[in-house]
């Protein structure tokens, strides 16, 4: 783990001072989901920016001036985690000892799920993420999603004592909200469980291992290194053996290896976004964005 760059959860002293009384602090958020819940906490008090917008790939993603003065200048800073934005990992090493840094994949409740390695989900020894490496897209389950408002409320209320009541309120009823969106995910998914499907990159096992959903391998080892010739192969027996019934691309990355996948058979396309690329940002773009899921792998998903 980097020295600085860990999870803060409810203890440690930064050197920027607080915010005063009656202004929020500083706060930035790196990915639109982890965005939309700390503007959920944040909902009348202040609103938190955000580094990565649109489409652009937390694993690959250049600092613009602005977002880097941004960061430079923010008092607390949540992000998912190293194995995540890689992009981050120079810049909150640079902030140690300036900000409070919150790895919300570190945070007191969250479940993490280890990397699936080898075969179908395309890692060999060679390329392991390394001993105890998890999946980072911790936030596509719910339970996970109410252990971070937890934890993004604990610290704001610590940065922002004036406020603390206002952030645990609102964690309160976001944290009800998830709970509900749960339910209705669930109740949405029951039809479709155990259908086998591809996916674009090894987003997904969170949303999986809650619902009960059945995936049967990965198109790409990382999202930005497109599979070689013999991977496509692989891929395309994979798909026959397993009768998978859908393969789903992602907004963000090339959407033709889908159809060379495909080509030729009855097995259906759809998309699934893990980041909410064109969804606005803001408190609603995480039920958005999980509803946006449940819809899209329901609709390729379903008997016919």
């Amino acid at each position: 783990m980097l020295a600085g760059v860990v999870v803060v959860a409810v203890a440690g002293l930064v050197a920027r001072p607080a915010a005063a009384a009656g202004t929020a602090p500083t706060v930035v958020a790196s990915i639109k989901p982890v965005h939309s819940l700390v503007a959920g906490v944040m909902e009348g008090v202040g609103t938190p920016a955000l580094l990565v917008r649109g489409g652009a790939s937390p694993h690959a993603y250049t600092l613009r001036p602005s977002e880097a003065r941004a960061l430079r200048e923010a008092q607390v800073v949540f992000w998912v985690g190293p194995k995540l934005e890689l992009f981050l990992r120079g810049p909150l090493a640079a902030l140690a000892g300036e900000a409070r840094v919150v790895a919300l994949a570190e945070a007191p409740g969250v479940a993490r799920l280890p990397q699936r390695e080898g075969g179908v989900w395309g890692h060999d020894e060679d390329e392991s993420h390394g001993p105890g490496a998890y999946n980072p897209h911790v936030w596509l389950d719910p339970r996970n999603a109410e252990a971070m408002v937890a934890t993004i409320a604990d610290v704001l209320a610590q940065a922002d004592p004036p406020h603390a009541a206002a952030y645990r309120a609102n964690a309160q009823h976001l944290r009800a909200g998830i709970a509900a969106l749960d339910h209705e995910l669930a109740k949405r998914l029951e039809p479709v469980r155990e259908r086998p499907f591809l996916v674009f990159h090894d987003a997904y096992a969170y949303l999986e291992h809650r619902y009960g959903l059945h995936a049967v391998g990965a198109i790409t080892v990382e999202p930005d290194q497109p599979p070689g010739a013999r991977r496509v192969i692989e891929l395309r027996e994979r798909i026959r053996d397993a009768g998978a019934v859908c393969v789903f691309a992602e907004p963000q990355f090339q959407p033709h290896l889908v159809r060379i996948l495909i080509e030729g058979s009855d097995i259906r396309a759809g998309v699934l976004d893990p980041l909410g690329a064109d969804l606005p940002a803001g408190t609603a773009l995480y039920f958005t964005l999980m509803r946006d899921l449940a819809k899209s792998l329901r609709t390729c998903l379903a008997p016919r």
